[in-house]
C-alpha cells in the first residue's frame, strides 16, 4: 500500500513514520478572540459544551462503523501476516504510526536522508512483524561499527594514508585502528546477495572497514547502509583494474602464499579466494591459527560467490561474539540481510507497485520460485507436477474440482500466489487451473507472476533490477515455496523470516518422493563447506562438529545454521 493511499483512510502526521499529529490547531487568545470577534465567557461556556456533545454523538457514530468498515490486506502493515486478519480503520492508523522504524534498534534512527532511500524506514508497512528482535550486542556492535566506517572510511585521513600505503607497496600498519576488508562483485545477484552478507559478518566480526566494489550495479540496486558515509569502493581505488582478474591461480591469494611458503606479513595486501572453486590452502582462511595471521594484514580483498558463514560458526576465535550477536542462531541472514540491503528508490517503486496491484487485498498470499536447472529448454511436465503435487499435498494451495460444488460463498477467502520463474509457462498452466476450475475449499485463487525473462541475464541492470524487486516481493508473501539450491531463493526466505517449503531437484526428469520438505530454518545454505577439522588437522564432516551447524536439506554436502532450540 503507498503513501498517498494510506493517508486518504488514516488522519496522521504528514510524515507517517513518525507517528506525530500534523493537525493544525486553531488557537485561541485567554480573551477568547478571533480576528476582532470578542465572546463573552457565558456564551463561550455554552458553545464548548454544545460542540463537546456534537462531537461525542459523532464519535460514537464512527467508532460503531469502525467495526464494520475495514481495510483489506492491511494485516501488520500489509506485509504478509496471519491469513484473513483485517484491521479497522483505526487499528491499522495505529499500527501504522507506532510502527518501529528501525527494526527494533536495527538500524540508526539518524543519519540518512529519508527520501533518497524510501525503502530504508517503510519496508516494514508491508512486511508482516518478525517476533525475532535483534540482540542488544547486536545492535551495539553496529552501531560502533557505524562509527568505524565513518571514521576510516573513503574521504577520511585513515583512508588516504592506507591507499598512499598499498600504492606504494608498503606492508607496515600505518594506523592500527583502521583496516579494511574490500568485497568483489561478481556471480549472479542472489549470490552477491549472500556473499556480501558473509562479508559483512566477517567485517563485523574483525572490526574492519566494509568497502564493496560496485561492479555494474550495486549503487543502482541498494541503498547506503552506513549512515554519513559509503560503503561504495572509490572509483580511484589503487587495484580497482586488478579486482576482476583475482583468482584461485592469482600469487597474492592466502592459499597461494601457504603454498608457496611466502611471509604474509611481507604482504601489504591479501587476497581470500572464496569462490566455489577454492582449494585445500584456500579454505585455511576458515581456521582459528590462520585467521590470526590474515589479521595482521591492513588490507583484505575477498571474492566469494557463497553464503560461507556457517563455516565461520566453527571458529572458535568467534564463537563467543557469535553467541551474543546471535542468540538466535538462525537468525543471521535474516538481520544482516533487513540492515543491509535497502533496495534503491527505483526498485522500490517496482515492488510497492506491483504489491499494491496484485497482492495488498488478499487474505493470505503464497510465494512460489521456480528455478529450472535442466540444460535444454523448457517447459518441463515434471516440474509442473512437482509444482502442483507440493502445494496441494502440503495445504498451501487448495484443490480443484469438475463441478461446482456449493452455492458461491458470501465472503469467499481470497488467495493471491506470487510466481517468479524465468519461463513462463508453469504459472500460467497454475493460473489457467483455477481459472478453469473451482477449488474445493471455495477460496478463490488469483495467480500473478511480474515479469518472464527467458534466461538469467546477470549483467544487464533492468534484469538484475526486476530480480531484485522479486526477490523483495516473494520476502513479503505468508508462505512461501522455493527451488533447492537456488541463491534466489534463500535470499526471499533470508528476508522475509520464512521457513520455505523446499522443492527438491529432481533427477533424471521425474518428481521427487516427497517433492518438497518444509525446511529446518531460514538461513541460506553453504554450497561448499571444507570438510577439515582445524583443531585435529584432519577431514573432518563439518555437519557434526557443533549442534548448531547441520547439513542443507536440498544439498546434502551443504551447511546451514539452525536454531538448536529448535529441535
Amino acid at each position: 500500500m503507498d503513501m498517498k493511499r494510506i493517508r486518504r483512510h488514516a488522519y496522521t502526521s504528514s510524515d507517517p513514520l513518525k507517528g506525530e499529529g500534523d493537525g493544525e490547531a486553531l488557537s485561541f487568545s485567554s480573551h477568547g478572540k478571533k480576528h476582532g470577534f470578542q465572546i463573552s465567557i457565558p456564551v463561550f461556556v455554552l458553545l464548548v459544551c454544545f460542540i463537546g456533545v456534537t462531537l461525542f454523538v459523532v464519535t460514537s457514530g464512527v467508532h460503531r462503523s469502525e467495526s464494520v468498515v475495514t481495510i483489506a490486506g492491511a494485516t501488520s502493515g500489509g506485509g504478509g501476516g496471519a491469513g484473513g486478519d483485517t484491521k479497522t480503520v483505526s487499528e491499522f492508523r495505529n499500527s501504522f504510526t507506532n510502527r518501529d522504524k528501525t527494526l527494533g534498534g536495527l538500524l540508526a534512527a539518524s543519519g540518512f536522508d529519508d527520501q533518497s532511500c524510501l525503502s530504508r524506514y517503510r519496508t516494514e508497512l508491508y512486511r508482516r512483524n518478525t517476533p525475532h528482535r535483534p540482540s542488544r550486542h547486536l545492535v551495539q556492535r553496529l552501531r560502533s561499527h557505524e562509527s568505524l566506517q565513518k571514521r576510516c572510511g573513503p574521504g577520511t585521513d585513515p583512508y588516504q594514508k592506507a591507499v598512499e600505503q598499498l600504492r606504494s607497496g608498503q606492508s607496515s600498519k600505518i594506523d592500527q585502528n583502521c583496516n579494511y576488508l574490500v568485497w568483489i562483485s561478481y556471480s549472479g545477484l542472489g549470490n552477491r546477495i549472500l556473499t556480501a552478507a558473509s562479508a559483512f559478518l566477517y567485517s563485523l566480526l574483525t572490526n574492519r572497514v566494509l568497502l564493496v566494489d560496485r561492479g555494474k550495479d550495486m549503487d543502482d540496486l541498494f541503498c547506503e547502509p552506513f549512515p554519513e558515509t559509503s560503503w561504495l569502493l572509490p572509483l580511484d581505488f589503487p587495484l580497482k583494474d586488478k579486482l576482476a582478474n583475482f583468482s584461485v591461480t592469482s600469487d597474492e591469494s592466502y592459499g597461494n602464499m601457504i603454498k608457496n611458503k611466502v611471509g604474509v606479513e611481507k604482504e601489504n595486501f591479501i587476497y581470500l579466494h572464496l569462490d566455489h572453486g577454492y582449494n585445500d590452502n584456500d579454505k585455511l582462511f576458515f581456521c582459528e591459527e590462520d585467521q590470526r595471521t590474515i589479521q595482521n594484514a591492513t588490507w583484505l580483498i575477498l571474492r566469494s560467490d557463497v553464503y560461507f558463514v556457517p563455516s565461520l560458526f566453527l571458529n572458535s576465535l568467534f564463537e563467543d561474539d557469535l553467541n551474543q550477536l546471535f542468540p538466535e542462531k538462525d537468525m543471521v541472514f535474516h538481520h544482516l540481510g533487513r540492515y543491509l540491503f535497502h533496495p534503491t528508490n527505483a526498485v522500490w517503486g517496482l515492488i510497492t507497485r506491483y504489491y499494491d496491484s496484485y497482492m495488498a487485498k488478499a487474505d493470505e498470499r503464497v510465494g512460489i520460485q521456480v528455478r529450472v536447472f535442466e540444460v535444454e529448454s523448457g517447459p518441463f511436465q515434471h516440474v509442473l507436477d512437482q509444482i502442483i503435487s507440493c502445494t496441494q499435498i502440503e495445504g498451501l494451495l487448495p484443490q480443484t474440482v469438475s463441478h461446482e460444488i456449493a452455492p458461491p460463498a458470501t465472503n469467499p477467502k481470497t488467495k493471491a500466489v506470487l510466481f517468479t520463474s524465468l519461463s513462463l509457462d508453469y504459472y500460467e498452466h497454475i493460473r489457467n487451473m483455477y481459472w478453469e476450475k473451482p477449488t474445493s475449499s471455495g477460496e478463490i485463487v488469483s495467480v500473478f507472476q511480474p515479469s518472464y525473462e527467458g534466461y538469467q541475464q546477470s549483467g544487464k541492470k533492468r534484469h538484475n533490477r526486476k530480480a531484485w524487486a522479486e526477490m523483495y516481493l516473494l520476502s513479503l508473501t505468508d508462505k512461501l515455496v522455493t527451488s533447492g539450491w537456488s541463491t534466489f531463493g534463500y535470499v526471499a526466505q533470508g528476508l522475509g523470516g520464512l521457513k520455505p517449503w523446499i522443492m527438491f531437484r529432481p533427477e533424471n526428469r521425474t518428481v521427487p518422493n516427497p517433492p518438497c520438505r518444509r525446511d529446518v530454518s531460514m538461513e541460506p545454505c553453504f554450497h561448499s563447506p571444507p570438510f577439515y577439522d582445524c583443531k585435529k588437522k584432519q577431514g573432518a564432516d563439518t555437519g557434526n562438529l557443533v549442534p548448531h551447524v547441520r547439513h542443507c536439506n536440498d544439498i546434502s554436502w551443504g551447511l546451514k545454521i539452525v536454531d538448536q532450540n529448535g529441535f
